[in-house]
């Protein structure tokens, strides 16, 4: 209601009634002192845990040399980091912003900037696919094009059009000589955890290549290493032209980056796109040292040894669960619980938090598992059995209804 009783911190969240106090590695801790493992990491965000201490060395480092300095001047952190993040991409350069949204209104400037510059200013429409989510600025909610995050605030934003993931003949009758660029997320994080086939990705870097179109990955959720290489685009073929990061990047402190190559960044001459606090030398000697360790000796064949040994075991629950447990859906550690019918994901979450595990619901009645990258087999141990307690319980309530109806005049 408009008229009604305002809290001082605007309430657009369905708050969770727990507030916690601080945070090791893999676990939170409320006021009580109550201790809840922490599969859900703000979001893919604490890539590394909570209070990692390389991260706070390298942050309290920064803090007592220099916080804020305009990008009218070098930054040393931050030419470090667009180094390291070429070196280890497709890419040639880099920009920094503060958050994901922010990465992908840079890469929608880059392609209509890019097609502009070559005599092709009518190449305005970028190409996005049902069930992402892109952020939630006009032109990101314009673009990922879910009427729930619409609602309000029409009219959208001109320039987006969206077709079925996996359609390709659906994508060839809307690519068009107002056609920009494709953008999409190489497996899906709102919309459930949903992968998209290499096969397709591949073939939307063929079509990009004969079409004269850019194509733009969005890695803010499934990018720094979650899925058991640094980017996900790396387990396929079709390497992107215009990638979004952020999550993961800063393990905590809000960074944010938009990737692309030589061909595409020529567009972006001096002031074209800025950012005041992107880039900022605090943020940049956190997502420095974030890479420390994700490239560190074999620290992505430890991610991708506990991907292995977590989904086998959230397999296990779902052939043992039918009923709660649908299917299992992701890659690495960016996985889903697809709940079956007659249950519901938020259900699940708040029952699970009861029990002290945290997780994070999605589209398609998901349950996102987004551990940090530090769990080893303590952690997916103490997941595992977490969850099998309430599925066994749920699964006795379920039958212990049926027999009740059954035994019902």
């Amino acid at each position: 209601m408009l008229n009604a009783p305002m809290p001082s911190v605007l309430p657009v969240y369905k708050r969770a009634p727990v507030t916690f106090e601080r945070g090791e590695a893999a676990y939170l801790f409320d006021r009580d002192g109550r201790r809840y493992l922490d599969f859900g990491s703000g979001i893919a965000v604490t890539l590394l845990g909570h209070a990692h201490p390389h991260l706070v060395d390298v942050l309290k480092a920064q803090a007592e040399r220099l916080w804020h300095c305009s990008n009218l001047y070098g930054i040393e952190a931050q030419e470090q980091l667009a180094d390291r993040l070429v070196e280890h991409s497709f890419a040639d350069t880099a920009f920094f912003c503060n958050s994901g949204a922010e990465a992908l209104e840079c890469a929608i400037k880059m392609a209509r900037r890019f097609q502009h510059e070559r005599g092709q200013p009518e190449r305005k429409t970028i190409i996005t696919f049902d069930g992402a989510f892109h952020g939630r600025t006009m032109a990101t909610i314009s673009a990922g094009a879910n009427p729930k995050h619409l609602d309000g605030f029409e009219p959208v934003l001109p320039g987006f059009a969206t077709v079925p993931a996996g359609d390709l003949e659906a994508l060839d009758q809307v690519i068009d000589q107002t056609t920009a660029a494709l953008l999409i997320e190489p497996i899906q994080g709102e919309g459930g955890i949903r992968n998209i086939d290499f096969g397709f990705l591949e073939a939307l870097r063929r079509i990009a290549d004969e079409q004269d179109l850019l194509l733009i990955y969005d890695e803010v959720q499934c990018g720094m290493g979650r899925t058991g290489k640094l980017f996900a685009y790396e387990w396929s073929e079709a390497t992107p032209d215009i990638m979004a990061l952020a999550k993961g990047l800063g393990g905590g402190f809000p960074i944010g980056a938009c990737l692309t190559t030589a061909r595409v960044a020529g567009a972006m001459t001096p002031g074209t796109h800025g950012s005041t606090f992107g880039g900022n030398p605090l943020a940049c000697a956190v997502a420095n040292g974030v890479l420390d360790v994700l490239l560190e000796g074999a620290f992505l064949d430890h991610v991708q040894e506990a991907a292995a040994r977590l989904q086998t075991e959230m397999q296990r629950l779902a052939e043992a669960y039918p009923g709660i447990v649908a299917g299992v859906r992701g890659r690495g550690l960016m996985l889903g619980l697809e709940i079956a019918d007659g249950v519901t994901n938020a259900d699940i979450v708040t029952r699970l938090m009861d029990n002290g595990l945290l997780t994070v619901p999605a589209a398609d009645n998901v349950v996102r598992l987004l551990p940090p990258l530090i769990i080893g087999e303590v952690e997916i141990e103490e997941a595992i059995s977490s969850m099998e307690a309430l599925f066994k319980e749920l699964d006795g309530d379920k039958a212990n209804n049926v027999a009740e109806l059954e035994t019902t005049p």
